[in-house]
């Protein structure tokens, strides 16, 4: 596919190794800014492990060796003058499993906006409502913000730690599988809100979940077994793929 001149993020044959495995197989992909990529495949296909090279979160796993370049905003994020923590602000995760800290929901939301040294109350005061609004939680919790972020039910958990994510203003937000520990009800909340978000964010999902995929994502990457075989606008993934295995994973033939 060929380069895509106003892209957000963009992989040149990408590879990464975990000691002598191989999990990333010259990946080429560019991502459109304020759209929702899907990220498709089976277990273990590198889907993940993709996620994570775009904010260096595999730079915190040993012997791990990465060639290619990863673009953001034409940026070589790989530089080694870059500022991975900076990079980790523009960049948020969101993860599968909700990990609130053990603080109130208030503390939850702007630990990152302390730790980049704000301090006046009404400023961060500001944040915690404007996130709490985008994750779509205010009204559930703007009367108990001093309760623990732990009380919440796990759907609420997830979109705390989404607030908390968009609290420190990133311009990318990655979400591994973000709605596969909720119930139905919770994972509609997660999708609606993804929906919304794409106005204001670049938006990575890895999903395992087709319907899912389908529902929330303009773009759809297909991988397996490290490599990536089909990248393309997800009507077309899911209607008219090019490549055999893409349309048997889809179609649930296999994987």
């Amino acid at each position: 596919m060929k380069e895509i001149k106003e892209s957000k993020i963009t992989t040149e044959n990408l590879n990464l190794f975990y000691g002598s495995k191989q999990a990333l197989k010259d990946i080429s992909l560019s991502v459109l800014p304020q759209k929702v990529t899907a990220l498709i495949g089976p277990s273990g296909c590198g889907k993940s492990t993709f996620l994570r090279t775009l904010n260096r979160m595999n730079d915190l796993i040993s012997d791990v060796k990465i060639s290619g370049k990863v673009l953001i905003d034409g940026e070589d994020i790989y530089n080694k003058k870059l500022d991975v923590v900076n990079l980790r602000r523009r960049v948020g995760m969101v993860f599968q499993k909700p990990n609130p800290f053990p603080l109130s929901i208030y503390d939850n939301i702007i630990y990152g906006n302390r730790l980049n040294g704000i301090r006046k109350k009404k400023k961060l005061s500001e944040i915690v409502e404007r996130s709490l609004k985008q994750a779509a939680l205010w009204d559930e919790v703007k009367d108990r913000l001093d309760a623990p972020g732990l009380g919440l039910s796990g759907g609420q958990q997830q979109r705390l730690c989404i607030a908390r994510t968009l609290a420190v203003e990133p311009e990318v937000v990655l979400m591994d599988e973000p709605a596969s520990a909720l119930d139905p009800v919770s994972t509609a909340k997660i999708e609606e809100l993804i929906h919304n978000l794409k106005e204001q964010y670049t938006i990575l999902i890895v999903t395992h979940n087709m319907q899912q995929a389908a529902r929330v994502s303009d773009y759809t990457a297909f991988f397996y077994i490290g490599e990536m075989i089909e990248f393309d606008k997800t009507t077309k993934i899911f209607t008219k793929p090019q490549n055999k295995q893409t349309e048997d994973y889809v179609t649930g033939r296999f994987g």
